[in-house]
């Protein structure tokens, strides 16, 4: 195994993160993932919940990040307006708001009974 390929592999990584980040949808989910993060720390999750917080918020943030890219292939490969372009595209998108809502349904029930 090549070392700096390996670690090449990363900064693009990264810089592939990065990118995304310049989008909005991108940026709110980042922003409540602070937001849980910081209301899990006043709370005092077990470790079985951060468990379940932090793999939310990294399938959310990763369907985001799918749906980046598939946004950016099909841009490239149909630069015109096509039906099947904008379903494909629609389907990432609803498949990122399937996650988030489940995100959302999880986080109540786990925030809601230690609030109330």
């Amino acid at each position: 195994m090549n070392a700096r390929k390996f670690l090449k592999s990363f900064r693009y990584a990264v810089e592939g993160i990065l990118t995304a980040a310049m989008e909005q949808n991108l940026r709110f989910h980042i922003l409540s993932a602070v937001i849980v993060v910081l209301a899990g720390l006043l709370t005092g999750l077990s470790t079985t919940e951060w468990f379940m917080i932090t793999i939310v918020i990294a399938l959310v943030i990763g369907a985001e990040l799918f749906n980046s890219a598939i946004e950016r292939v099909v841009d490239l490969a149909s630069p015109e307006i096509h039906p099947l372009a904008k379903q494909a595209k629609d389907i990432a998108a609803g498949a990122v708001l399937v996650f988030a809502v489940a995100s959302v349904i999880i986080g109540l029930l786990i925030f809601l009974p230690k609030w109330f």
